[in-house]
């Protein structure tokens, strides 16, 4: 279902949202829109769960980190209340704490819109959405859609020079010279690969008609459905209705103040 939504709508439904959580700073709020987004993903699309968890696994630790960090070194205006440990000279209070907590399930939600969007999504469709729905000039719009067909063919020309090396018995690089050299071997091939393929590509537009005009008809065409604004009123309500359940509780926390 959601990777039927419109990319654009789609979009605003994830970035709405994390602009919201940014400026909370509890922990109620983040994690019980983390523990909503989590559920959406595995209910209401077919992302792999082993794939989601194998990118989502490297941010969590790195939200572990910004937590840590964040209760040792929290400013003044957070780190109120009474003292829950020491480590070394640094003292962990309540506040500095519950500060600390809050970053790292913020991460976690930024990465898990992130990853919502991202594993659920078609470039092509975005690309085409942006340009239909926001307007988007065709000529940035299909520039970033071919550069981006291009990344997978440069991987596979780098493994081809790598192998033509072999073959004709260039000896690895060792010092930092050699891996100066080595690297000035790799890019210039793939450089003049690189601007061959985009002049082959350009002038097959040209040849087809692309002026980069705006008022242009279009072979595909993305729509915004009803199911669509019900998306995005589903991910923006859904926040909302947590603040006020985290302000009922006496929970929310923006920029310090408690509501």
């Amino acid at each position: 279902m959601i990777a039927s939504i419109n990319p654009s709508m789609k979009a605003f439904s994830v970035l709405i949202p994390g602009i919201l959580l940014a400026l909370t700073y509890d922990f109620f709020t983040p994690l019980f829109y983390l523990v909503f987004i989590l559920i959406i993903t595995f209910t209401l699309s077919k992302v792999s769960f082993y794939r989601w968890i194998k990118i989502f696994t490297p941010f969590l630790l790195i939200a572990i980190g910004f937590s840590w960090m964040t209760m040792l070194y929290t400013s003044e205006e957070f780190s109120g209340g009474h003292v829950l440990f020491e480590v070394w000279r640094f003292e962990v209070t309540s506040g500095s704490f519950e500060t600390g907590v809050s970053l790292g399930l913020r991460s976690l939600c930024f990465v898990s819109l992130s990853l919502l969007f991202v594993l659920t999504t078609d470039s092509t469709k975005f690309m085409l959405s942006l340009m239909q729905q926001c307007k988007l000039p065709p000529k940035i719009t299909y520039g970033i859609l071919a550069g981006y067909r291009f990344l997978p063919t440069f991987q596979q020309e780098l493994q081809l020079i790598r192998q033509a090396h072999r073959i004709r018995g260039v000896a690895r690089s060792k010092g930092l010279r050699d891996r100066i050299g080595l690297f000035r071997r790799y890019v210039i091939p793939l450089l003049a690969n690189g601007i061959r393929k985009a002049e082959r590509v350009a002038l097959a537009m040209e040849s087809k008609g692309f002026s980069g005009e705006s008022k242009r008809t279009y072979y595909h065409e993305m729509k915004i459905n009803p199911r669509d604004w019900l998306f995005l009123f589903c991910m923006v309500g859904s926040l909302v209705t947590i603040a006020s359940l985290s302000s009922y509780f006496g929970f929310l926390n923006i920029f310090g103040k408690q509501y």
